[in-house]
């Protein structure tokens, strides 16, 4: 993706020594230091991140819960203030416009996608909105978020703002005060591990930043930047948005209908392109996690069997877990066995089981 905005936090990060790269359009830390010492520190000790390729929009009114639910692939009638959860935005035909995750107050919904479709996803939500009693805002220029990762969160959450773990269940989310601004404290990890993001108010969000720093610091950690974050992620088996999936696949072949979507509500936008897959039980292609031997392949590298083009890499990384690179892609249908040998121009794809790790 071609670089773009800068985000607010770019003076705090050129002051740490960042080198930035184009990450969901936006000028982001590639690193502060070195790809194995911000990874060790994410695995070992603890990492913050500027988590602020993503969106951020508010839906109030009286119609609100009955109009989200209508038109997101999961439940979020269901949701009580302090829950939040992991949605698909569709289109009719099922393909995938947004990844949205919603979080719930007593008089309001908070509703977050990636930062690229943060446009796109705002008309559609609008679009929507046509009898119902309800107002959609974009109030992403109000925060900043920003994570903070690693065994060592429970600790650096004590001592930031009183709390020694994360706010419950996945999504569960709270108010908290850490150097004087109110943060919404959310416990979602961006690889499937100790983790939390901290919602700050853009007028604080140096203040919050460098208070985080100096706590993850003394647990010997320290920021890290997206080149560490991808490989993370990519051993843990979360799929970004824009990169390993987007308006081009539905939800099976993403692999996410066991975590984006409820079978068993009523009836969404696409709902009926998802049933239908589901009901056949047949999809010809489908995202799977790579360990990669022979370099890293690029976006778009063809996969081959037996000189057949049969997929090809979405997103691919360094791995220190694998001693080789761990990517994502999508082959075809007699491929999706974890143990598939594939070829790329740079030696021999695996496919294996996600998540490597958590």
């Amino acid at each position: 993706m071609p670089m773009s905005s800068k985000v607010l936090l770019q003076s705090a990060h050129q002051a740490l020594g960042a080198t930035f790269g184009a990450w969901f359009g936006l000028a982001l830390p590639e690193h502060y230091t070195s790809f194995a010492a911000e990874y060790r520190m994410a695995r070992e000790a603890a990492v913050v991140l500027d988590v602020s390729y993503r969106a951020w929009f508010e839906l109030t009114g009286p119609d609100r819960i009955r109009y989200l639910n209508a038109v997101v692939s999961n439940d979020t009638q269901a949701l009580a203030p302090g829950q939040g959860t992991v949605a698909l935005l569709l289109n009719p035909q099922g393909h995938i416009l947004a990844e949205l995750e919603a979080f719930a107050f007593p008089e309001r919904y908070l509703i977050s996608c990636h930062a690229p479709v943060r446009e796109r996803t705002l008309q559609t939500l609008d679009r929507y909105i046509i009898m119902d009693d309800a107002t959609l805002s974009d109030v992403s220029d109000q925060f900043v978020a920003m994570a903070i990762e690693g065994p060592a969160t429970p600790g650096i959450l004590k001592e930031l703002c009183g709390f020694d773990a994360p706010p419950g269940p996945e999504f569960a989310h709270q108010h908290v005060e850490i150097a004087g601004a109110n943060c919404l404290l959310i416990h979602r990890s961006e690889f499937r591990g100790t983790g939390v993001r901290l919602l700050v108010p853009a007028a604080q969000a140096e203040a919050v930043w460098q208070a985080a720093l100096t706590a993850v610091r003394q647990h010997g950690g320290g920021p890290a930047g997206y080149a560490a974050l991808n490989s993370l992620r990519l051993e843990a088996g979360v799929p970004w948005f824009g990169y390993d999936f987007d308006d081009t696949v539905i939800p099976h072949e993403a692999a996410l209908e066991s975590t984006h979507i409820s079978f068993s509500k009523g009836c969404y936008t696409g709902q009926e392109i998802v049933e239908r897959v589901r009901s056949r039980g047949h999809i010809r292609r489908k995202r799977v996690s790579l360990k990669i031997e022979g370099g890293i392949p690029g976006a778009k590298e063809t996969l081959q069997a037996g000189g057949k083009a049969v997929g090809q890499v979405t997103s691919a990384a360094p791995s220190p877990a694998l001693s080789a690179a761990v990517g994502m892609g999508y082959v075809r249908q007699e491929h999706f066995a974890p143990g598939s040998r594939l070829e790329w121009s740079g030696g021999i794809a695996e496919v294996i089981e996600l998540p490597l790790r958590t």
